[in-house]
């Protein structure tokens, strides 16, 4: 039997097995106790609390704004819905960049007062220093390597990292530095699929990819974004799975409808 099929609560451990069995991880981001407690419900092994709460869930053009009382927010919610999921948490722009003992100090806010399990943050060797430090605490740590949003100013646009070879050689090199450093997995965005399955092969713990092709050891996407709620995001990695945008939208009109035309609440829906 699958191993995923197997265990009751998945670990960071279960993850690592994961790898070594060859199961595919199933990861997808959460930003509230309701969805996070359905897709629980649905046997996914790992949740997200994104920093991509500042886009879908608060609106900003990027995920800079969002700070670090509103990511505990949104983890807590999220925790309080979950009992199979590992709940892995991102650590918002300006909370550990250059800083390792504020990095430390936000990792251990996040962990004692929303309940999660892990935090994940961008980068490679610039913060290197941040994650040993982290996890000198006994936190675990997810790394985020490839195309990273909070440093969107930095790069100015949004497309495929590492097509040239020095960036792939420093993306590799990276990788490496996070598995020697101690963290349990590493989530690669929207680099090529040669790329992203050397990464896999050559890194023995779990690379998690959202637009990095088929070779890795899991896939996450956007909850807003699969779920087709949020239509102005069409990279070509997103599948959408539904499209609750037009299915809400029809719900509403049809309500407006009825409370308009005296069809709501009807004998059977009162009192």
């Amino acid at each position: 039997m699958s191993l995923h099929k197997q265990v009751r609560k998945v670990t960071t451990h279960v993850l690592n097995e994961m790898k070594l069995r060859g199961e595919k991880i199933a990861m997808l981001t959460a930003y509230d106790y309701s969805t996070a407690r359905i897709i629980d419900q649905a046997k996914i092994d790992a949740i997200l609390v994104g920093d991509s709460a500042s886009n879908v869930m608060a609106g900003y053009d990027t995920t800079l704004p969002i700070t670090l009382n509103d990511m505990i927010y949104h983890a807590a919610s999220v925790v309080r819905g979950v009992s199979r999921a590992l709940v892995i948490v991102d650590l918002p722009f300006g909370t550990y960049q250059g800083n390792s003992k504020e990095a430390l100090t936000s990792a251990i806010r996040i962990m004692k007062e929303t309940g999660a399990h892990a935090v994940k943050l961008e980068g490679g060797e610039e913060v290197i220093e941040s994650v040993e430090r982290i996890l000198s605490a006994g936190i675990p740590v997810m790394g985020h390597l490839g195309l990273m949003p909070q440093s969107i100013h930095k790069f100015g646009t949004y497309v495929v990292r590492a097509t040239k070879d020095d960036e792939a050689k420093k993306l590799v090199k990276d990788a490496h530095l996070l598995q020697e450093a101690g963290c349990f997995g590493i989530v690669v965005e929207k680099i090529p699929a040669t790329l992203a399955k050397k990464v896999s092969s050559e890194i023995k713990i779990p690379i998690i990819g959202i637009g990095a092709g088929p070779h890795v050891d899991g896939q996450i996407l956007v909850i807003h974004d699969m779920l087709g709620i949020t239509q102005e995001f069409s990279p070509r990695f997103l599948r959408r799975y539904h499209n609750l945008n037009k299915e809400i939208k029809g719900a509403v009109k049809a309500y407006i409808s009825d409370v308009r035309n005296l069809e709501f609440p009807n004998e059977n829906e009162q009192y």
